[in-house]
Formats: structure tokens, C-alpha cells, sequence
């Protein structure tokens, strides 16, 4: 089965930074756009940042130049999160739009999530 495994989530100080991955892991053909999104308390899910098959990035007003999204191996996606603020604070899911075969539709999968503190 497919699985999404996030990691790199925890408690920083606003202006630091943190760096989360998200590994993709199951019988797949291959992995189209991956993306992280975030919900905070009393908010909606919200995308931040999605990575197309070819490298094209596309952010979040709030996060944009400030964070800078990855990948590696067309199975791992990452986000680098600099200059922290308080209202990033939030639980992030990783996304992936996966192709179990080709032709085949594609799929969106979810990870669980990993939280974000950023507190002083």
C-alpha cells in the first residue's frame, strides 16, 4: 500500500527554522505534484507549498520567501521552513498525487501529520 511518512516537526522560536520531509513508500508507478499543507486551531486545511513532477514551485502568499519546497529522488518532498512566525504554527500534512500505473488516474494520498509549535 501506499504510505506518506512525515517527520521534522517540533517547538521553535519564532525566527528559527525547522525542515520537514515527507517519504512516499508503497508500490507505486511514480508521484505527479507533492505538496504540504497546514491546519491551525480553529482554521481550514490550507495548501503552502506544492512541487510539480518538473520542479515547478508554487507558495503561499503567507509563506513565500520564507519557505522553499523540495524533492529528492521523485519519492521524497521537503520543506524548509526559515524565519518562523508564530502564526505558522499549525499541524502540516504532506500531499502526493500517485500514479499506481500507467495509464492509470491519479490518486491523492495524505499524510497524517506533524506539528509545528512556534513559540516564544
Amino acid at each position: 500500500q501506499v504510505q506518506l511518512v512525515e517527520s521534522g516537526g517540533g517547538l521553535v522560536q519564532p525566527g528559527g527554522s525547522l525542515r520537514l520531509s515527507c517519504a512516499v513508500s508503497g508500490s507505486i508507478f511514480s508521484i505527479n505534484a507533492m505538496g504540504w499543507y497546514r491546519q491551525a486551531p480553529g482554521k481550514e486545511r490550507e495548501l503552502v507549498a506544492t512541487i510539480s513532477s518538473g520542479g515547478r514551485t508554487n507558495y503561499a502568499a503567507s509563506v513565500k520567501g520564507r519557505f522553499t519546497i523540495s524533492r529528492d529522488n521523485a519519492k521524497t518532498v521537503y520543506l524548509q521552513m526559515n524565519s518562523l512566525k508564530h502564526e505558522d504554527t499549525a499541524v502540516y500534512y504532506c500531499n502526493a498525487f500517485v500514479n499506481l500505473g500507467d495509464p492509470a488516474p491519479v490518486i491523492p494520498y495524505w499524510g497524517q501529520g506533524t506539528q509545528v509549535t512556534v513559540s516564544s
